[in-house]
């Protein structure tokens, strides 16, 4: 019986607390949304795995931990430690993504240079709560609801807090389509609602060519620091 017992004490089950519990619900939840709900299933779904992957108790000394030097999780980990996710993640990204719209009505960027505000609100309130400036500035990197980004700097910044930060940043952008339709409703009227917008203009081949590549290099010279990104 006592064999069954320490058997039982050195499986997950029996390592397992509130914590592991709660994230791993939190990793299922994700897993439904991204599949069920077809939220940002790209963002979701693999994340949720992750939570679930990095929330299973195990044994220490085995070598299977994610901070266990040499465990398979820790070299995955290497590459959120060394910032090496992120450029691929925009890769995949921006591979994916079709200017058209934004290029056709340019004042859509406006929209976007508005997200930045975010960060500035979101950093002064970390300061405010008595977070450090450097791990107020992970935390403020989420109000641009860019992921990659968030994982960048706080790589760079507050290490200790890229978990928790990632979950943060990629669960706000994917959750958007669940926070933006009480917002919008709040904010305007039916009338409002109903406008229909005229179709943008067409954008020809070579527009679509130039403009990420003229964006690249104008980024890239205005900030070198980015480049990675």
């Amino acid at each position: 019986m006592d064999l069954i017992i320490n058997f039982f004490h050195n499986t997950g089950f029996g390592l397992a607390t509130y914590g592991h519990l709660i994230m791993i619900a939190v990793g299922l939840v994700f897993i439904y949304l991204g599949i069920a709900k077809h939220y940002e299933p790209l963002l979701l779904v693999p994340i949720g795995f992750g939570i679930l992957m990095g929330n299973i108790p195990v044994f220490k000394g085995l070598g299977l931990g994610i901070y266990e030097k040499g465990s398979v999780l820790n070299y995955l980990y290497f590459g959120v430690r060394q910032g090496v996710y992120p450029p691929l993640i925009f890769l995949g990204i921006g591979a994916m993504t079709d200017f058209s719209t934004m290029l056709a009505r340019p004042k859509l960027m406006l929209l976007g240079a508005a997200a930045q505000v975010g960060i500035f609100v979101t950093f002064l309130a970390a300061l405010a709560l008595g977070f450090p400036a450097n791990e107020a500035g992970s935390i403020g990197i989420i109000g641009g609801a860019d992921g990659p980004t968030a994982i960048f700097l706080s790589a760079k910044l507050a290490p200790h807090l890229v978990g928790p930060i990632a979950i943060a940043a990629y669960s706000y952008m994917a959750l958007v389509p669940v926070i933006q339709p009480p917002i919008m409703y709040l904010l305007t009227t039916k009338e409002e609602r109903l406008i229909k917008m005229s179709d943008p203009r067409p954008v020809s081949k070579r527009e679509k060519i130039l403009f990420p590549i003229v964006a690249f290099l104008l980024c890239c010279f205005l900030a070198p620091a980015a480049l990675p990104l």
